[in-house]
């Protein structure tokens, strides 16, 4: 296959290929492990696992960005802002900002890999032999079969998925409790705020804030910004983003496994809480239940991998290595991004495996950063865009410089402003940064572009009469 068949699909997937392929990249390990254990940890406030807003943002922005790319042959979010801004460093910018972004992510679906095979093996096979296993499978598959094996694979994980969920999310409150309702009253009775958004930390401003941070930045992931490109036309994603949200009927299903687990098993803690789940699954259900239930959390984990490997092997041959190396061909190049496939392998799973737990607060870190691109993507749509391509650059990195402090001092709203009114201590500091990063942005383009007019033009050659 040539590069753009290997990596966007040769930009000819349909209305079901695109769905269970943008599914696949949102539902990963995060609804088996993250969710369920989100809503037996939080509550009520896990609510936000529901963000419709998700589906809203790209109904507009993926149809212009699929059309831009088609026209120019665009295959990675990179060509697309280097494109639109006429600036390769700023392409280079923003391969290095994802590629830093999406080695958590990685090594975050690995982790989960690791923990789902360990519970469901019942011990019997080893996290790292799993892992091993897993990421050569992955690794082979991506190399071989680009973008396909990824969607038609995700094919199989959707059936397995939706069906496992629905079966555990119908059965265990019926089984412990005679009905969802009664499970409902049982846990307001046991415990009666547990259901609530609070007054303070996690309210209503906390979350739509979230929401909102979430919405703008889901689609800023390389990966998810990549597989849009590999749409056979504009409406096909118009259709997806107007569909996908009923993929959310699942979640309902999530939060009432969690809900169960908070009064079956109480004594989670910690990361435990994540094992919810799965815990459930063992007391409730014979091996062979658990084994399918596995399996589903398996390709839950592995096909995200897969695409955020493939994404990650693109950026770094077509947007770093060619940027160094310009006069590269486009068949060393296509060679040249399948060898980057076992080798972004290798670094994922050299993280995991002596990465520590700090990688949950750098994938928290990485989603903000891949926020700071949203300011000049949109824009970009503009048809005299304010924005230069300085004024983009400076927005993007005061944006992931702010980030970074913030994630890494544990700064919040409340500490910044410990005087401001309650809803605003509880905004998600992501709105923060992204405010910053837009004024900042504006700010520079105003005065690169007026430096820009104020330099008289080189004189064009003319003939003088006399």
């Amino acid at each position: 296959m040539k590069l753009e068949q290997w990596a966007v699909g040769g930009r000819n997937f349909g209305s079901l290929i695109m769905f269970v392929l943008m599914a696949g990249e949102m539902f990963s390990t995060f609804v088996f492990l993250g969710a369920s254990g989100a809503a037996y940890r939080l509550g009520g406030p896990s609510i936000y696992i529901f963000c419709a807003l998700t589906y809203i943002v790209p109904f507009w922005i993926l149809p212009p960005i699929w059309r831009y790319a088609k026209r120019h042959k665009l295959l990675t979010q990179s060509d697309f802002f280097a494109k639109k801004y006429s600036s390769k460093p700023l392409g280079f910018l923003v391969a290095m900002i994802g590629v830093v972004s999406m080695i958590p992510y990685i090594v975050l679906q690995l982790k989960g890999f690791q923990i789902i095979v360990s519970e469901t093996s019942y011990g019997m096979i080893s996290p790292t032999m799993a892992v091993w296993i897993g990421m050569i499978i992955v690794t082979v598959f991506v190399y071989v079969s680009g973008i396909h094996g990824s969607a038609w694979t995700a094919v199989l994980k959707d059936i397995l998925m939706i069906g496992v969920i629905v079966i555990l999310g119908v059965y265990l409150p019926f089984h412990y409790f005679g009905g969802i309702k009664p499970m409902f009253e049982t846990l307001d009775a046991a415990k009666p705020s547990f259901l609530l958004l609070q007054d303070k930390g996690m309210s209503i401003s906390w979350y739509i804030s979230l929401c909102v941070t979430i919405a703008l930045g889901q689609y800023m992931w390389p990966h998810c910004f990549g597989a849009s490109l590999s749409s056979q036309d504009e409406s096909t994603l118009r259709k997806n983003a107007a569909i996908l949200p009923i993929y959310q009927i699942i979640l309902v299903f999530i939060l009432f496994i969690g809900f169960t687990a908070a009064l079956q098993i109480p004594n989670l803690q910690g990361a435990d809480t994540d094992l919810a789940l799965f815990r459930m699954t063992k007391e409730a259900f014979p091996p062979w239940f658990v084994g399918i239930t596995g399996a589903a959390g398996m390709l839950a984990a592995l096909i995200p991998c897969s695409m955020l490997i493939l994404t990650a092997a693109t950026i770094l041959s077509k947007n770093i290595y060619k940027a160094i190396k310009p006069d590269t061909s486009n068949n060393h190049l296509a060679k040249l991004t399948r060898i980057f496939v076992p080798i972004v392998s290798l670094v994922s799973l050299y993280f995991t495996f002596f990465g520590g737990n700090t990688m949950l607060a750098l994938l928290t870190m990485a989603y903000s950063f891949v926020l700071q691109l949203f300011p000049p993507l949109v824009f970009s749509f503009i048809r005299k865009n304010p924005v230069s391509k300085a004024g983009a650059s400076a927005g993007m990195i005061v944006g992931v410089i702010l980030v970074a402090f913030f994630t890494l001092s544990g700064t919040t709203v409340a500490t910044l402003f410990p005087a401001a009114p309650q809803f605003i201590k509880d905004l998600d500091i992501g709105v923060v940064a992204i405010t910053i990063n837009s004024v900042v942005m504006l700010a520079v383009s105003a005065f690169t572009k007026k430096v820009q007019v104020s330099i008289p033009e080189k004189p064009v050659n003319q003939t003088i009469k006399s």
